[in-house]
């Protein structure tokens, strides 16, 4: 049987579209490797369909290609009202313990995600790779309690109904340090132009 993201796109589909993002930017396998850090073997299995990628790996090879997760699991909408219902989100289910809704339609042309994570209790998301030169992410708690983690310095707290932006194009990481509890955040990400192939 076929492994199938919650979202219903296939390991094959997300494979391929992997791929295309790739041979879209004249990145050869090796270099998409070098750009997100993940090994050679590990890009070739996903672009293949054969492993799934933790939602942490999804997102330094949507960082390696300029581009959102948003953008690897769906299809680009018309620009016009999109309605997305709850039924119709991506979600991406990390085995850690965390889950990632994306609400934001993928439209032609922009590169935005605005999307709805909750960790579980005492889960730590990891860190997340710089994104492209300009980006820009907005954070809002909902529940809970958020350690924001810029650069591997000072962990920023941010609390039930804190807010806080950051430039996205730092190492960038989030934990919920609560043991009981899920931390509920939604975080916008306007994604900047990366020059480099």
């Amino acid at each position: 049987m076929e492994n199938v993201l919650s979202s219903g796109l296939s390991m094959a589909e997300l494979g391929a579209r992997v791929r295309a993002e790739r041979r879209a930017r004249g990145l050869a396998l090796e270099r998409l490797a070098e750009l997100s850090g993940v090994s050679r073997s590990m890009v070739s299995d996903i672009e293949r369909g054969a492993k799934t990628p933790s939602v942490l790996v999804l997102d330094r090879l949507a960082t390696a290609l300029g581009t959102s997760i948003a953008r690897l699991l769906d299809d680009p909408a018309r620009p016009e009202v999109v309605l997305l219902t709850r039924d119709s989100q991506r979600v991406v289910r990390d085995p850690s313990g965390w889950e990632r809704r994306i609400l934001s339609p993928v439209l032609p042309g922009v590169e935005f995600e605005f999307m709805r994570t909750t960790l579980g209790p005492g889960v730590d998301a990891g860190t997340f790779d710089p994104h492209a030169p300009g980006s820009r992410e907005y954070v809002a708690v909902e529940r809970g309690r958020l350690r924001l983690t810029l650069d591997a310095g000072r962990p920023h707290v941010l609390e039930e109904g804190d807010a806080a932006y950051f430039p996205g194009d730092r190492l960038h990481a989030f934990a919920n340090d609560l043991e009981t509890g899920d931390c509920v955040f939604y975080l916008a990400m306007e994604l900047g132009v990366r020059h480099d192939g």
